[in-house]
């Protein structure tokens, strides 16, 4: 698949954003300011509640509703997914947006992460609809604030290297800002998908009418220290910048399938 026309202007760009955080997170703020520096055509279509986890789900059991809140800002009762469809194919289908941002996620989005993430989902979405997409995300300190103002000052210049460089039409990119405050930032990384797994802790308990309920928690298993990975990265105070394949077929067993069954 050939790839879109690099360089991009974007001074002359329709940027949409989104995320799963919800209309109102401070992340998306955050991202509304990002975007603002780089062109004054910027639109908003976000969920109206938190979508953490919802991957790239579809709502097709139900009808959606899109609210207007103010002049390109709106907010849709359903997931990132449907928030990027909705946009391009019908808020803005007179002219539909030249970037997708989705973020700032409040964590990061690592290793196997980005398939379970809305907020990388929002940006696969903007890929398969045919428009450059990135996805970005904020690592915090357990129990501290999360430092916005590093995605803030440093999201900008990263954003306009990249649409200078480009990438290709079948890949989002995946960035993760670390845990530190901008100035102690040490660089950027080009990294390959770590290996970081969610959900290793369930809680079990009773609700008030004595049924028994089961809670993912958010304990995870990583490691951080394999080089050349998006998790060595920000563990290392970097930003993380990971290029995602939308085409997900295992080539080499491919190969050796294509062999088995001829």
């Amino acid at each position: 698949m050939t790839d879109w026309n690099w360089p991009m202007d974007l001074s002359a760009a329709r940027i949409l954003l989104s995320n799963d955080d919800g209309i109102e997170a401070p992340g998306l703020k955050s991202l509304a300011r990002i975007a603002a520096a780089l062109s004054d055509d910027v639109w908003v279509v976000a969920p109206e509640t938190e979508q953490s986890g919802a991957g790239h789900s579809l709502t097709l059991r139900r009808p959606l509703r899109i609210r207007k809140i103010e002049a390109r800002r709106y907010a849709v009762d359903g997931t990132p997914t449907d928030c990027v469809l909705l946009a391009i194919n019908e808020i803005l289908k007179d002219r539909k947006p030249t970037l997708v941002l989705s973020g700032i996620n409040r964590g990061g989005n690592l290793g196997e992460d980005v398939t379970y993430s809305g907020t990388v989902a929002a940006a696969m979405e903007g890929t398969v609809l045919g428009v450059p997409s990135i996805a970005l995300s904020q690592e915090y300190p357990v129990g501290g604030p999360v430092p916005w103002e590093t995605g803030e000052a440093l999201g900008p210049d990263l954003i306009r290297r990249l649409c200078q460089i480009g990438w290709p039409r079948n890949s989002l990119i995946n960035i993760n800002f670390p845990a530190v405050e901008p100035d102690r930032v040490v660089g950027i990384r080009a990294a390959t998908q770590g290996r970081r797994k969610i959900g290793d802790q369930i809680v079990t308990g009773r609700d008030p009418r004595g049924a028994p309920y089961y809670w993912i928690g958010s304990m995870r298993t990583e490691d951080p220290t394999v080089a050349g990975t998006d998790l060595n990265a920000v563990h290392a105070n970097a930003v993380a910048v990971t290029p995602i394949a939308m085409n997900m077929t295992d080539h080499p067993t491919l190969t050796k399938l294509a062999e088995t069954f001829h």
